[in-house]
């Protein structure tokens, strides 16, 4: 017998870094388990006209500004599910028209709550491990939550090819490389790289709808037009730096805590510090606004 079809879209809602969470009734599919807010695509809808109409009716607050997230296909015992995934940030001024019991949870606490199985890849895309690594070299990347970002100096194409096939899947999804890289990929090695680099000159020359739909960005800023810019396509994340000088780049100017805060505060979406900055100052960093630290020398 045939599995009945369902074309569900589901809303990422962000604010200040936190995302939208609510609990689904027991009488429901997948009863009893948190949920992000959506529902089904009703025929004459696209998915993401539908996920404009669910925000409204099911959290009480009208989103204009769409990003696609992902799409995912899910089997279950009884039903088959095809997740159209959308994100938006939810501004302070329709905080207060949010229905009731929707909650706002922090990235570390998703990986606490009870999601369908369906949402298993949402939740691994929307955690970050506070700190991050920097390296030329292979030789530093786990098969674990922490993430090294590979910044690929002087290496022929065939050579970091060779290099990422030499890793297994779970070092291969805990890398960062630049973009530039991962479009010479093969598309087996790229669905196995989780999150790509944009410097600041690649993101400043993207728009809104250029970035691959189910891939996870993290782009270079140092000042408040590229993290602005950062947000309107659509990235996870983002560097700023230099927190403070560096002899990797000697001729940037620092931006020191209190600038670096004043960026940080403003932005929706995850911010690690970068530039001089050491695991121990994981604390200060994250008083000034930043979701982590990344680092090279001291990491």
């Amino acid at each position: 017998m045939l599995k009945p079809i369902v074309d569900v879209a589901i809303a990422i809602l962000i604010h200040r870094g936190k995302i939208l969470v609510g609990w689904r009734e027991e009488q429901q599919h997948q009863g009893g388990k948190h949920e992000f807010p959506g529902g089904k695509v009703e025929q004459g809808e696209t998915p993401e006209e539908a996920c404009r109409r669910e925000i409204y009716e099911e959290v009480g607050i009208g989103l204009k500004d769409w990003h696609q997230f992902d799409y995912i296909h899910h089997e279950y015992d009884d039903i088959i599910v095809n997740l159209h995934l959308f994100h938006s940030y939810v501004p302070d001024e329709l905080l207060n028209l949010i229905h009731q019991p929707w909650a706002w949870y922090t990235r570390e606490q998703l990986l606490h709550l009870n999601f369908p199985k369906a949402n298993k890849d949402i939740i691994k895309r929307l955690y970050w491990p506070h700190l991050i690594k920097i390296s030329n070299t292979l030789s530093m990347v786990e098969s674990s939550e922490a993430l090294l970002y590979w910044r690929i100096e002087n290496e022929a194409e065939q050579q970091y090819i060779e290099q990422l096939t030499a890793l297994d899947e779970g070092q291969r999804s805990s890398l960062i490389i630049n973009v530039d890289i991962w479009w010479q990929l093969s598309p087996e090695l790229q669905k196995q790289i989780k999150t790509v680099h944009l410097k600041q000159s690649q993101l400043m020359n993207l728009h809104k709808g250029d970035l691959t739909v189910g891939v996870r960005y993290i782009a270079a800023c140092h000042d408040a037009v590229s993290l602005k810019q950062a947000q309107q396509i659509g990235c996870d994340a983002v560097f700023i730096s230099p927190v403070k000088s560096t002899t990797t780049h000697p001729e940037a100017v620092a931006l020191g805590w209190e600038r670096f805060s004043d960026l940080a505060q403003n932005s929706q979406i995850p911010v690690f510090a970068l530039g001089g900055v050491h695991p121990d100052d994981l604390a200060t960093a994250q008083q000034h606004g930043a979701y982590g630290l990344a680092g090279i020398r001291n990491f």
